[in-house]
């Protein structure tokens, strides 16, 4: 099994890196869709998390959404895992074009990976909802600059709202396009760290006609019959052991 992952990876030519949550919580941070992160929200909150993280929360009660947001989509000491490392170093070497990620906790960009495409955008990007002032996650992250649960813009007052893309709200169709591209130019597709269950992004492995098709998951996924590689490990574990990593 590693062996022969170790093979794709030094074959690789043009390769193509496709992640969900599974790749980040190696790195402490929690997957809100577990039966854990469910019972969580539902037990604190009283609704599921993709109501949370939703649009129609952050503009119906903003108060509770970024009580959520904070508590689990933005990591206090997170750093990236052997996955992250891994990658980036594959990168480094010419062999992987592009990450797409599912994540927006930036933990690849951590690692030194430099092409990453982030679907749901990120928690790094912050902007005022009236002024349109940009603001990064330290702005966030200081308390001063919230007013009643709801972190306000210094220039105006207005919302400061995380650039991530929320239940109810569109993918960014330059992202998608770009991610497409990298699938479709792709030799190896490495799937990792996730069961592939939101759409749209979980129809691009349709857009891969390359030569390997390797699946990183716990869990099983509907598309693990159609792989060439599946293996059912951690993937921080899984790459760190097939890139002599520390």
């Amino acid at each position: 099994m590693y062996e022969e992952l170790k093979q794709i990876l030094q074959n690789g030519r043009r390769m193509v890196f496709f992640g969900g949550a599974g790749v980040s919580t190696e790195s402490g941070i929690p997957d809100f869709r577990s039966e854990s992160g469910l019972y969580h929200a539902r037990n604190r909150y009283g609704v599921a998390p993709e109501y949370l993280l939703s649009e129609d929360c952050f503009l119906r009660d903003p108060k509770m959404f970024f009580s959520y947001y904070m508590e689990n989509l933005v990591p206090k000491d997170a750093v990236p895992n052997k996955a992250h490392r891994a990658l980036a170093r594959l990168e480094e070497q010419g062999k992987l074009a592009a990450i797409i990620t599912q994540n927006v906790d930036g933990l690849h960009q951590t690692a030194g990976s430099k092409n990453v495409l982030e679907l749901h955008g990120s928690i790094h990007d912050n902007r005022c909802v009236a002024c349109g002032a940009r603001y990064a996650l330290d702005y966030l992250r200081d308390e001063t600059n919230w007013m009643n649960g709801i972190p306000r813009c210094s220039a105006c007052g207005g919302t400061v709202k995380p650039r991530v893309v929320l239940y109810g709200e569109a993918l960014d169709e330059t992202c998608i396009r770009r991610s497409l591209e990298a699938i479709e130019a792709a030799d190896v597709l490495i799937i990792g760290g996730t069961s592939l269950a939101v759409w749209p992004a979980a129809g691009f492995i349709n857009d891969f006609n390359g030569e390997k098709l390797v699946l990183i998951n716990r869990s099983a996924t509907d598309v693990d019959r159609e792989a060439d590689l599946v293996i059912r490990e951690p993937i921080g574990e899984v790459l760190g052991i097939c890139l002599n990593l520390n």
